[in-house]
């Protein structure tokens, strides 16, 4: 199969960047896409000096990995920590409590 098939396996992965910033990806060989960030050859995270991969999460493809890509993008810093962290029910409150946008709801 093509490398760029959507049947081939993917990854979504969380980089800690300078122990500061996250930065969310996706890729179909994530040892070799961590070794390009730390090599300075991904446009975004090459301004970082300590590039640490801190989550990841596999699927059987990438249409199913570009979904769960969109959706941590979005979330707060404080969401992604309790993904990172392993806290589901951290995550849960936190997905109740908030909207989208990281304000408060009603529900």
């Amino acid at each position: 199969l093509l490398r760029h098939n959507i049947y081939v396996a993917c990854f979504v992965y969380i980089l800690l960047c300078d122990n500061r910033k996250y930065y969310v990806g996706i890729t179909d060989d994530l040892e070799r896409r961590i070794k390009q960030h730390k090599n300075k050859h991904s446009p975004y995270t090459k301004q970082f000096s300590i590039i640490e991969l801190v989550y990841s999460e596999k699927y059987e493809n990438r249409s199913k990995a570009e979904l769960r890509e969109y959706q941590i993008k979005g979330w707060s810093i404080a969401k992604k920590k309790a993904l990172i962290s392993g806290n589901k029910e951290l995550l849960i409150n936190l997905s109740k409590s908030t909207g989208r946008d990281g304000v408060l709801s009603d529900q």
